[in-house]
């Protein structure tokens, strides 16, 4: 038998003598609105027809699949009842992040309250056709998913992976002095290790010029199917664990509507008036103290004013109001009388009128303009996007008098060019590194700016103040998700990070990823600034640190993503990545990703050579080729910076053996000039791609990474069998830069051996320098381990010096021509 119990706790509550900030009429409007949006969400959850209950619920009327989340919804929709009086009260510019993204039916709700909702989607309209519209379109083939994602409304936060609100909703306030941001933290993602650091952001927000964040932990005790950790510690230890992260916690609690709402209007109207005050004593009485900022926990019961009971089992207050509370409402018609007496419980008549509107008393709750949660500009950041000031590139570029000579650290004089970037945008442009800017060659910026602390100072510390541009923690999940929120509210910004780590944040990447292909398709979405990744430290220079450094897998986990949102870069050298970074940062809705060595390099070309060359994305290199106006023996090709020295080390070794070898040199910049133009556009048609790589030569490719990544772009091309490709196959150490090389097979020997054994007249001929080539991977291998270094003839190797001498045995290097 089915236990239809539902207690009837949605009554108005009584105002007679209630105590709190509260005035009778305004607790009577904000439960009212309150039971308007829980109606909504659990309509969105079950119905797809009879949205107003205007007859009883037939099997029809519930949808045949339920999907969604009802336990976090009615605490959400708690919150946004009572911040939209605040806004309302004072004038306050107020985002809403929501940590429990899977709580989606809430968000929707209060948009369709707000009459957003209809604006931005018209055929969602404010009466019940609309309703019903908005019900079976929730979780619905053809309609919206049931987090809060991209098509929601006065979201930046899609929060279906947990961990992120409390940074994004940081990453919100920087730079954005008039924002509050209100961030609920569920308790079942404050157990996240992301969420864990994000409260230490409170050592990164400056009083006097970032807007402030609130943060709400919202506990409702359970998880799926568990319990939560900070729902079960005592009150006294959760207290001074959210002092010890800088805050003052005041505590809301409680299953009684009519308390709960005294004391949250209460608790906020403090936290309001406290973040007032810090901003007020930072900005006009110039206090520099880091301020302890106030936040709010609330404890209700998981499922609030849903079923108490159902089949004999607890529901409200319990983890089965996690997800759907009871799943055979259209079967089941004991289950369908419960979800009718759920619903009716909301007294839906009273909060809607005949043609399905709501109400004045609901309607007019909410603030107006762009003063709603669901419409405000920073949630939807490309309507406040401004270009960068950006300084003119050619200016910092580096003379290249001879092709593949010189020593320059690439990164460092990028770091010139971003120092400029810095100053000409002092609002809209911040630097994030997990304490890696100067170790990746970019302490230029410090002549401009300052690291971003608040925290306590002592005197040898190095540019450290609140104001500061360049944001550094040790965390890559903080770094990512600061940014996130920083460019999804209109700002601009870079993420430079050692590249074997930058994997911490591939779950993230993921979604904002997803995020961009998503808005794509959202016409009222206004485009926002790229999200720039630059990788240095990277696998072929972090023979220091070994192997657990090396990694240069991201390329491969970002190229899975969705063609119009993802771009790699790989310049060669300083030139080519001044042209990278200028074109980057003026991208919208990308996800770029520029991979570039910090340690001195060869350089090889001058800046209108490379301003050419990274417009082309893809070139073949004349000065390092010998098959002008002939068909190629063989194509060398080569990505990235140790790859492309390698390869023309290569070039070099056979030019002196084979005078007679015809060898075309192709340089890649940009890594999705290779895949089909069919399949990205930035491909190469068929036809481009065969001049360059031939329809059936030979070519040898030396790639930055995983070599299989090169074999999955090119997979559909006419001479795909005849590539073979060099790349880093998982063989680390801590050794010496040329030995990373020569353990992953893209040394310039083992390359000019993978030629020899390709091009078919070459087999018998160069039977001796192949041999004398492993010879010199023999004498490598002894140097080495002899004395630390590479051999004196690869350290000093540039471009016309030879590709390394061939000292083993005697002889000449190359037969007589016939």
């Amino acid at each position: 038998m089915t236990d239809t119990s539902t207690r009837e706790h949605t009554a108005p509550p009584q105002t007679a003598g209630s105590p709190g900030p509260l005035s009778p009429e305004e607790l009577d409007r904000i439960h009212a609105w309150w039971r308007a949006a829980n109606y909504l969400s659990v309509g969105q959850i079950y119905l797809m027809d009879n949205p107003l209950l205007r007859e009883p619920l037939r099997p029809e009327h519930v949808k045949p699949r339920l999907l969604g989340h009802w336990g976090t919804t009615p605490g959400l929709n708690f919150v946004y009842a009572h911040l939209n009086r605040a806004i309302t009260a004072r004038d306050l510019d107020c985002m809403y992040v929501m940590g429990p993204g899977h709580g989606g039916p809430g968000p929707v709700a209060a948009a369709w309250l707000e009459g957003t909702y209809s604006e931005v989607y018209p055929d969602v309209s404010q009466d019940g056709p609309g309703m019903k519209r908005l019900f079976t379109q929730f979780s619905f083939p053809g309609g919206i998913p049931s987090h809060v994602a991209p098509e929601t409304p006065g979201s930046i936060h899609e929060g279906g992976e947990l961990g992120y609100a409390l940074v994004h909703a940081y990453g919100a306030a920087f730079d954005n002095p008039g924002l509050v941001v209100a961030a609920v933290v569920g308790d079942g993602e404050a157990e996240t290790g992301p969420l864990a650091a994000s409260w230490h952001t409170t050592k990164f927000v400056d009083p006097a010029r970032d807007g402030a964040v609130l943060p709400i932990l919202h506990l409702n005790g359970y998880k799926i199917a568990n319990p939560t950790v900070l729902a079960r510690i005592e009150p006294e230890e959760l207290t001074d664990l959210l002092r010890g992260y800088g805050h003052t916690p005041y505590f809301v609690e409680g299953d009684d509507p009519e308390v709960v709402h005294q004391q949250f209007a209460a608790a906020l109207d403090r936290c309001l008036d406290e973040i007032a005050g810090i901003q007020r004593r930072a900005r006009e009485d110039g206090v520099t103290d880091r301020p302890r900022w106030p936040m709010i926990v609330l404890r209700s019961p998981k499922g609030w004013t849903g079923p108490a009971e159902v089949d004999g089992h607890r529901v409200e207050g319990s983890w089965r109001s996690h997800q759907v509370p009871f799943a055979n409402a259209r079967e089941d018609d004991a289950h369908r009388q419960v979800l009718e007496q759920w619903l009716r419980s909301y007294r839906p008549e009273e909060l809607f009128d005949d043609d399905g509107a709501p109400v004045p008393a609901v309607r007019d709750l909410h603030p107006q303009g762009p003063r709603r949660m669901s419409a405000n500009p920073h949630s939807n950041g490309g309507l406040l996007l401004r270009p960068l000031r950006l300084p003119e590139f050619g200016d910092y570029a580096v003379p290249v008098a001879e092709p593949g000579t010189g020593a320059v650290e690439a990164t460092r004089v990028l770091g010139e060019f971003l120092r400029d970037v810095v100053r000409r945008n002092p609002e809209t442009f911040r630097l994030f590194a997990p304490d890696e800017n100067n170790s990746n060659r970019l302490g230029a910026v410090l002549e401009a700016t300052d690291r971003t602390w608040v925290a306590r100072r002592e005197p040898d510390d190095d540019h450290l103040a609140p104001d500061g541009r360049v944001m550094e923690v040790l965390s890559e999940h903080l770094c990512q998700g600061w940014l996130e929120g920083y460019l999804l509210t209109g700002r601009h910004g870079l993420f430079s990070c050692y590249e074997a780590f930058i994997h911490v944040v591939d779950s993230m990447f993921n979604q904002h990823a997803k995020w961009l292909k998503t808005t794509n398709g959202i016409p009222w979405r206004r485009p926002i600034a790229s999200l720039n990744y630059l990788l240095t430290s990277h696998v072929w220079r972090q023979d220091h640190n070994g192997f657990s450094h090396q990694d240069p897998g991201f390329i491969d986990h970002v190229v899975n993503k969705k063609a119009d949102v993802i771009r790699v870069y790989l310049p060669p050298d300083a030139n080519t990545l001044l042209s990278v970074a200028d074109h980057c940062l003026r991208t919208h809705q990308y996800v770029n990703v520029i991979v570039a060595g910090k340690q001195p390099a060869l350089q090889y070309l001058d800046l209108d050579r490379a301003v050419e060359h990274c417009t082309k994305g893809i070139g073949i290199w004349e000065w390092a080729s010998t098959d002008a106006g002939t068909d190629p023996d063989v194509v060398l090709a080569c990505a990235g910076d140790v790859p492309t020295m390698e390869a023309l080390a290569a070039a070099e070794i056979l030019r002196e053996a084979f005078p007679d070898l015809r060898v075309r040199f192709v340089n890649v910049v940009d890594l999705m000039r290779l895949q089909d133009d069919r399949e990205h556009p930035h491909g190469l048609s068929d036809t481009d791609f065969d001049s360059y790589f031939t329809t059936d030569k030979p070519v040898v490719f030396a790639y930055h990474g995983y070599p299989w990544l090169i074999h999955r772009l090119t997979y559909r091309r006419s001479n795909h069998d005849n590539i073979h490709v060099r790349g880093y196959v998982e063989e680390g150490t801590t050794t010496t830069p040329f030995d990373m090389c020569v353990i992953n097979g893209i040394d310039r020997y083992s390359l000019a051996i993978a030629v020899i054994d390709r091009v078919p007249r070459l087999r018998a001929r160069g039977a001796h320098l192949r041999d004398r080539l492993h010879g010199q991977l023999i004498e490598h291998r002894r140097y080495v381990r002899a004395n630390g270094e590479d051999l004196p003839e690869i350290r000093g190797w540039q471009w016309g010096s030879g590709g390394g001498p061939v000292v083993v045995g005697s002889g000449p290097l190359h037969e007589p021509e016939d």
